[in-house]
């Protein structure tokens, strides 16, 4: 079987090394890399895994995240010209953490019973900043995540590569000849990081939200939670909402006590070698 990853990155330099490491090392044998124009380290670190055969990058200049366009290309291309017979969409701050065995051996259990894959998503929740990388610092995560108006965070996909698959805006749905049966939660969870500092966060969120107001193709509730967290930064107050998610140790306490919050360490020892 061969498995190939699909990624759109812009400005990604504190977590792309660590994010491509592991899914490597986890049976992923390709990765294609949308770059939208990052102004970071991201070009360099991927160079890095492009000169080693690992990943094949895609400079995207356009400035108005058509996001299920270019991941569509991507999932095309994983098809038709790296002969993928599974793809998986990620973002850079989600980590695919299989269940038992790797990535590879928990898709090849389903080979014969689905044709697409769903995952669940697990918020990890900000700390105060403190030295070292995002994975010693964020060792509490949700018990049920939701997205930050409110709703239950979608799951993400990975599928049966076909020529004609099309992937929705946020990589929560894909379509495409024979992708007809789904299975959920098939011994894959996603470890989620979306909120490692603030300057990561308030960047992400100023250059994807002006590139959301840009595009007027897709239609004004794609990228709600987005469009709504610019409209924060806009108002000045996107710094307090940051702020109010990162939970001090007594506010970890009463979620853990009440069912809400677990600690979760299982990407910290991986990368200090004590699992994997």
């Amino acid at each position: 079987m061969k498995l190939v990853m699909t990624l759109l990155v812009r400005d990604e330099e504190d977590i792309l090394d660590d994010h491509l490491h592991y899914h490597l090392a986890q049976g992923v044998d390709r990765v294609i890399v949308t770059d939208n124009l990052s102004t970071d380290a991201t070009p360099q670190i991927l160079d890095k895994y492009q000169r080693r055969g690992l990943v094949y990058v895609i400079r995207e200049e356009d400035d108005t995240y058509m996001q299920r366009r270019w991941v569509t290309r991507m999932a095309r291309l994983a098809c038709q010209e790296f002969a993928a017979d599974w793809v998986i969409h990620s973002d850079a701050d989600e980590f695919w953490w299989p269940l038992l065995g790797d990535l590879k051996e928990t898709i090849r259990r389903y080979d014969r019973q689905a044709d697409v894959i769903t995952a669940r998503r697990f918020n990890f929740v900000p700390r105060p900043s403190v030295p070292g990388p995002f994975y010693e610092a964020m060792l509490i995560r949700e018990v049920d995540s939701r997205n930050p108006v409110g709703r239950p965070l979608p799951p993400k996909v990975c599928h049966r590569a076909v020529p004609d698959a099309q992937v929705s805006q946020g990589n929560h749905r894909v379509r495409g000849t024979g992708l007809s049966r789904t299975a959920a939660d098939a011994g894959l969870e996603i470890l989620h990081f979306p909120l490692r500092t603030y300057e990561q966060f308030a960047n992400k969120i100023a250059r994807g939200g002006r590139a959301y107001e840009r595009n007027r193709e897709l239609p004004p509730h794609a990228g709600r939670t987005w469009r709504q967290l610019f409209e924060l930064s806009k108002q000045g107050r996107l710094r307090g909402y940051f702020d109010a998610q990162v939970l001090d140790e007594q506010q970890i306490a009463r979620g853990m006590a009440d069912g809400q919050l677990v600690r979760d360490t299982r990407l910290s020892d991986y990368f200090q070698g004590k699992v994997g």
